[in-house]
């Protein structure tokens, strides 16, 4: 029998079949659409791709997120939307049983989760709750975490929906939910159970939703966006909108390093990127190769006022170099004056956000 012929993709998305975004850094920030965004996934949706949303903002119900982004433009669906309040919900079932009941501590997301996954939601006068659930709400204060903290050392299960320390927001990064799940822990003598990401939870659920065998995971965080997909075997790409600099990249722990790196959302209609190949000495990507002399890592082939592509090419070269020397025990690697002066150029060009398609 012939081989059926291997069809090249002609571009990111379409070598994919799911796209699963995350949503603060990478969509939106603040109630404003990351600029070219919205013309992005909509295209997506125009060409038939399957979309999923994948947050760990835990303050909002998956239909308040989803009327969010159709105000931006963008055609979203309610069920496309899988937040960290229903992953922790589902682990409080599977520990506890439904009916259990449930002191929430977070935004309306969080008591609407409960009431979705079979649990009762209590209040703080309430006797011992099995479980307390804590999760990012804007209007949070020192009663809700002292609550949660009585509640903890009475013996309830203490499970967080994500422990992010910061959230993006107009005015830059603000305390995120694992910041306010760190003030609990001051005050108690036990660890919470985190459920959302990087926990595969919430990437699992939304492939399994379309049926997914190769879905493309697209995130600005390391820690949580790009180990997520790491520890579900997915491919996780991280976009330059959001909070990760390009020079942060370079210290990437092993379980956080994504396989792709897009300057934008636009991207994804973009032919698949090219890939760092180590070669004797150092790395090469298109134009683009670096070098490592000792603990310093240098490259060439994006002069000043290079475009785009060339520093994104520098990129992947310099990781590529900084990633390998890391694993061989080689320790941190430090850029040399012009490498960390075009990645802080770079990273600049992306977080205002030039749409590449």
């Amino acid at each position: 029998m012939a081989e059926t012929p291997q069809i090249t993709p002609t571009s990111l998305a379409e070598a994919h079949d799911l796209l699963l975004f995350d949503l603060d850094g990478v969509v939106y920030v603040g109630e404003d659409a990351v600029p070219g965004a919205v013309e992005a996934i909509s295209r997506a949706y125009d060409d038939g791709r399957a979309i999923g949303y994948a947050t760990n903002n835990a303050s909002r119900t998956p239909q308040e997120v989803a009327e969010h982004l159709r105000r931006l433009g963008i055609p979203a669906r309610d069920e496309e939307v899988t937040n960290s309040s229903q992953a922790a919900a589902q682990l409080v079932v599977e520990r506890l049983g439904q009916g259990a009941r449930v002191l929430p501590v977070g935004g309306p997301g969080v008591r609407a989760a409960l009431v979705e996954a079979g649990l009762v939601p209590v209040t703080p006068a309430d006797d011992q709750p099995a479980a307390v659930v804590q999760g990012f709400g804007r209007q949070l204060g020192w009663s809700d975490l002292a609550d949660a903290a009585a509640a903890i050392r009475g013996g309830a299960l203490w499970v967080a929906t994500n422990t992010d320390l910061t959230l993006p927001t107009e005015r830059g990064p603000a305390p995120g939910n694992g910041s306010l799940v760190g003030a609990v822990r001051n005050a108690v003598d036990v660890d919470p159970l985190v459920a959302g990401k990087p926990e595969p939870t919430l990437f699992h659920a939304a492939a399994r939703r379309v049926g997914a065998e190769r879905p493309l995971v697209v995130g600005d965080r390391l820690d949580t966006d790009v180990a997520g997909a790491v520890r579900s075997e997915m491919t996780g790409a991280l976009v330059l909108t959001g909070l990760t600099s390009a020079l942060a990249l370079l210290s990437a722990a092993a379980g956080e390093r994504p396989d792709l790196v897009l300057p934008d959302l636009g991207a994804l209609h973009a032919p698949p990127p090219s890939r760092a190949r180590l070669v004797e000495g150092g790395a090469v990507c298109g134009g683009a190769r670096a070098v490592l002399d000792g603990t310093i890592l240098s490259a060439t082939g994006a002069a000043p006022g290079a475009s785009l592509a060339d520093l994104l090419d520098l990129l992947r070269a310099a990781c590529g170099v900084a990633w390998a020397a890391a694993d061989a025990g080689a320790g941190t690697v430090t850029p040399d004056p012009a490498l960390a002066a075009a990645l802080t150029d770079l990273s600049a060009r992306c977080r205002r956000a030039q749409p590449s398609s």
